[in-house]
């Protein structure tokens, strides 16, 4: 399961948590904005946006779990199943295979109004990438520096939700998750006052107990209660160093360990990595569960008018600082 989030300080934020209990050796891959786009049922696109993110590269193809383009739209797929459904392919409609959605639109759009205006002639079809890899069963999360907005396949056809707090998780549909928000709208950062009874007296015996019943377990309608609290609750500088580790201490409150989501055999889900986007400077920091060293990535001071993909290989061993 995942947990992604958008977050603003001076500059815009947007990232996530990828939680499963294996990788596919994934790297921070740069597309340049003549890398040639091939489409499996529409027209090939030869110039874009060039986009930077984290992605499992099969066949010189960048399958992207989330990124980031030049103009500052974001966007990550996150396990949706049970619920995922796509279609058969229309005749009126532009048929996107769901490995193809990411770079669809940030291939294309700068903004959330014009992610709307695709997402109004799509198709999300089930078109899987090879026999060895089929079609993940995904829900989306788009966003620009302004607002974001969640895109669901489901039985019901495309549902296109705006997302004011900027939170995406997994199951059950985002439309839950808002209604879910409602119960816990009681909480608070402030030391609660008693509203049990006038009777009684009672103790604030610890801080922090504004927040009692606020989820602490790892499923994701909890991720997405506890995700948006702390993020709606933020305070950070806004300086670039402040703001990002802000970012992953957010990420941080969800965060899956190893050994508390039990898979099968000796598999447990835990956060492979978990990566922050500055939209505005086009830079990809991630840190990944053994190296928990922030690293970046510039996408600007890379040739981004060439047509070959660019590979980062992910530092996963741990640096750590001896001072004395």
């Amino acid at each position: 399961m995942c947990t992604a989030i958008t977050y603003n300080t001076k500059d815009h934020y947007f990232g996530r948590n990828l939680d499963l209990e294996y990788s596919y050796k994934e790297t921070v891959t740069i597309t340049p904005r003549n890398y040639p786009f091939k489409f499996r049922k529409v027209n090939d696109i030869n110039n874009h946006y060039a986009i930077i993110g984290m992605s499992y590269v099969a066949n010189d193809y960048p399958l992207y779990y989330d990124a980031i383009n030049e103009k500052g739209l974001g966007m990550a797929g996150l396990n949706f199943p049970q619920n995922a459904d796509y279609k058969e392919e229309q005749d009126n409609k532009d048929n996107i295979a769901p490995f193809e959605f990411i770079p669809w639109i940030l291939s294309q759009c700068a903004n959330i109004k014009e992610a709307k205006a695709l997402l109004n002639k799509i198709n999300i079809a089930q078109i899987n990438f090879s026999e060895e890899l089929k079609a993940s069963p995904l829900h989306w999360i788009i966003a620009d520096k302004e607002s974001s907005i969640t895109v669901e396949s489901v039985k019901e056809g495309l549902k296109i939700y705006d997302n004011p707090v900027g939170i995406l998780t997994n199951n059950p549909p985002f439309d839950y998750h808002m209604i879910n928000l409602n119960n816990y709208m009681s909480l608070s950062i402030e030391q609660p006052i008693n509203n049990f009874s006038k009777k009684l007296n009672f103790d604030i015996y610890s801080r922090g107990m504004g927040a009692l019943g606020l989820p602490g377990d790892l499923s994701s309608a909890s991720r997405f209660v506890k995700a948006t609290f702390t993020k709606m609750n933020s305070i950070s500088g806004d300086s670039e160093q402040e703001s990002i580790s802000q970012f992953f201490h957010i990420l941080g409150s969800v965060e899956q360990q190893r050994g508390c989501v039990h898979m099968k055999d000796n598999e447990y889900e835990i956060t492979i990595y978990s990566s922050c986007c500055n939209m505005d400077k086009g830079i990809y920091y991630y840190k990944t569960y053994e190296n928990s060293q922030i690293t970046g990535i510039n996408m600007f001071k890379e040739d981004l008018d060439s047509t070959k993909l660019i590979n980062y290989d992910l530092i996963t061993s741990e640096n750590i600082y001896m001072q004395n």
